[in-house]
């Protein structure tokens, strides 16, 4: 017999300073099986990164093709797609090829510097693409907020990003790897 996905649930408040963007949102997250509390965490760090109302979760680890995070337009052609951890620089091709604008959220720690070691060159090239990595501490910080359901505040000021519940605050700082030309 097949494992469920457990739910879990976030209202998430988003003041980005840095877009003037400011909204609640009401997450429901599928959290796969053999999901980590730090992975799912990190896609709703991802959320927050990019809130938007046409942002959305993917169908999750079991589904290939499909990104952790995207937005559509209305006409459903896929504006931003958004993975999470060490993806394969073959699905980073593909992912550039279906989107104009893809960021990678990678973390892990030692991990990240082999991966990129080992796909920063087959990816230089890719345009649309930008690649930040999450400190291990501030991604294992955030794996400490997860429950079942969450009250989440996060707030993004000068690149500076908080994302806290109602008794810890995790200040992250992102390192960026690679930046899109568009954003260059």
């Amino acid at each position: 017999m097949a494992l469920k996905a457990t739910i879990c649930k976030a209202d998430l408040s988003v003041a980005d300073i840095d877009r003037g963007y400011y909204a609640d949102h009401a997450l429901t997250i599928a959290r796969h099986p053999s999901e980590t509390d730090e992975r799912m965490m990190v896609r709703v760090l991802a959320f927050a990164l990019y809130a938007d109302p046409q942002l959305a979760f993917g169908r999750g680890l079991s589904t290939e093709d499909e990104a952790d995070l995207w937005q559509r337009d209305l006409t459903g052609a896929i504006e931003r797609w958004i993975d999470v951890g060490l993806p394969d620089e073959r699905d980073i091709r593909k992912a550039c090829g279906r989107a104009p604008d893809v960021q990678v959220l990678a973390y892990g720690g030692r991990a990240v510097e082999l991966w990129w070691a080992s796909v920063q060159e087959r990816v230089a090239k890719q345009a649309r693409l930008t690649v930040r990595d999450i400190p291990a501490d501030a991604s294992q910080a955030l794996a400490r907020l997860a429950q079942r359901s969450m009250r989440l505040q996060c707030t993004i000021q000068d690149g500076h990003i908080w994302m806290a519940d109602d008794q810890t605050s995790v200040p992250i700082e992102l390192r960026a790897l690679q930046v899109r030309e568009a954003d260059r």
